[in-house]
């Protein structure tokens, strides 16, 4: 719902009272919140990049936000995973994401999707979003997850992070170029460590 028919999107007196600072930017106002209610979001990964980026769509007012990950709250994650809590260690990083995005937006609609993206659920499981949001630290999830916004027509939001180095862009946007027009092939196996930014062109 890119372009939502914002007659049917409501404020209701708690949005008006939550997104206060929003409605008075001119670049936002009430036609701004409307879009970003009216707004879903897939991500993939609540990692390092996941865990902020979540927190921030669920403060924005994005109205339904699908989570995507298989793995559980380890103690190392903590210092860098700002979602999740020393409460959380050990159990699944989708349920932490849920429990701390509610607590900053009672309001968002949260889809959990607890499973690994492969070729046979990719499709399935993007089709509802209107954008995807890359936040992955292997290769070929990351190519899965371009190839399945080209065949859905879908932006993809990309990033990465290694150390002090990170990239960010979006892909697959009104018709521009995707990851695979940049980096056509993965690098070869041990080359590039897996959190790491995609090789320099």
């Amino acid at each position: 719902m890119l372009n939502p028919n914002l007659d049917e999107i409501q404020l209701s007196k708690d949005d008006y009272e939550r997104y206060s600072r929003h409605l008075i930017l001119p670049e936002v106002g009430v036609e701004g919140q409307k879009r970003l209610k009216a707004a879903s979001v897939l991500c993939i990964g609540t990692g390092g990049l996941g865990s902020p980026l979540l927190l921030y769509l669920a403060a924005a007012g994005i109205g339904r936000i699908g989570i995507l990950d298989f793995d559980i709250v380890d103690t190392s994650n903590l210092q860098r995973q700002v979602i999740h809590s020393t409460s959380w260690v050990g159990k699944p990083k989708i349920e932490s994401a849920k429990d701390r995005i509610l607590e900053i937006n009672p309001y968002c609609q949260i889809d959990l999707h607890p499973t690994r993206l492969s070729a046979e659920n990719a499709l399935e499981i993007l089709k509802p979003y209107d954008i995807i949001v890359d936040g992955t630290d292997n290769f070929p999830t990351r190519y899965l997850v371009n190839d399945a916004c080209v065949l859905l027509n879908k932006p993809n939001v990309y990033g990465s992070i290694f150390r002090f180095e990170g990239q960010a862009t979006v892909f697959n946007y009104e018709g521009g170029p995707n990851y695979r027009d940049l980096y056509p092939e993965p690098p070869p196996p041990g080359c590039i460590s897996t959190g790491a930014p995609s090789p320099r062109v």
